[in-house]
């Protein structure tokens, strides 16, 4: 066994419920030689303590308070290169695991998987691999590409407000982002479930999913 192998794996676990981290956490330290080092319950506290403890692997749900999770894993290679970036969500959808990947997580795990994949992806990326949960997987290599035009009448800033909404971004947020006035957004977003007739922040996320606009 190599020397780094020796060595712990520490992991610092981002999930904005304590009952989901105190599971992760038992199923984690079953482990001889994976150890938990913090637990964070938003994104900033998630990027402080990778920052803090340069750990071997972040284990991110997609969905948490203070911003969005897939823009959390680009700076986390940023922060800690040599922390793999495991996603894990309730969020089954193809579109959320390419983007997930494309950001840079090393992983993507399902919750309602086996605990033994979590262990199995964090192995998989310290050894320099990628880790899919391969019933998604399969959908992803079998999903036709994405259109080319914009459904609906929807204009490319539209479209890019509806692919911030759809990654957890509220209006505030989304209007920091695109510099733009919240009234501004607001405005963009009615426009969006006028042309779409979806209304509902569910409604308007399963819309993107269905149109491939979350890559865009």
């Amino acid at each position: 066994m190599s020397e780094a192998r020796e060595r712990p794996i520490t992991a610092v676990l981002a999930d904005d419920h304590q009952i989901v981290r105190d599971g992760i956490r038992m199923v984690l330290e079953a482990e001889p030689d994976i150890e938990v080092v913090a637990e964070a319950g938003d994104v900033d506290a998630a990027a402080r303590y990778v920052l803090g403890h340069k750990p071997s692997v972040l284990v991110l749900d997609l969905s948490m308070p203070g911003g969005s999770s897939i823009d959390l894993i680009p700076k986390v290679l940023e922060i800690s290169p040599e922390t793999a970036t495991i996603v894990l969500t309730m969020q089954s959808e193809p579109a959320f695991a390419r983007q997930a990947l494309r950001s840079g997580a090393r992983g993507y795990v399902v919750k309602h998987a086996a605990a033994s994949e979590l262990v199995e992806a964090i192995r998989v990326a310290l050894e320099g691999g990628t880790y899919i949960n391969p019933q998604l997987g399969a959908r992803l290599a079998s999903e036709p590409p994405a259109r080319s035009e914009p459904p609906d009448g929807l204009t490319p800033r539209e479209i890019e407000v509806l692919n911030l909404i759809a990654l957890g971004y509220m209006n505030p947020e989304i209007a920091e982002r695109l510099v733009l006035s919240v009234r501004t957004v607001e405005t963009h977003r009615a426009n969006i479930q006028r042309k779409t007739n979806r209304h509902t922040r569910a409604e308007l996320i399963a819309y993107a999913l269905e149109q491939g606009l979350v890559e865009r």
